[in-house]
């Protein structure tokens, strides 16, 4: 079996901060996690910088909660709680 899954990442930025928005729908299950990067005013101006740190922290997020779900699914199988460890 091979899947492919598309993650989304949106992107808003205002003067001085960058907010990712990530998406993942698969299984019929929405998965979103989102995450913020905010630049020093003193720092040079560079917005890939802030969109891959912003970009890194939602799909830290996103993946907690597929990790959480997991573990869920795994719980309803086993009939007992279950961690994962990452």
């Amino acid at each position: 079996m091979s899947d492919t899954w598309r993650v989304e990442i949106n992107f808003t930025e205002n003067d001085q901060t960058t907010r990712a928005d990530v998406v993942l729908d698969v299984g019929g299950q929405h998965h979103h996690g989102w995450g913020r990067a905010k630049r020093d005013p003193f720092d040079t101006d560079v917005p890939i910088i802030g969109e891959q740190v912003a970009a890194a922290r939602a799909l830290i997020r996103l993946g907690h909660q597929l990790l959480g779900a997991a573990e869920n699914e795994i719980e309803e199988i086993e009939r007992q709680p279950v961690r994962i460890h990452i």
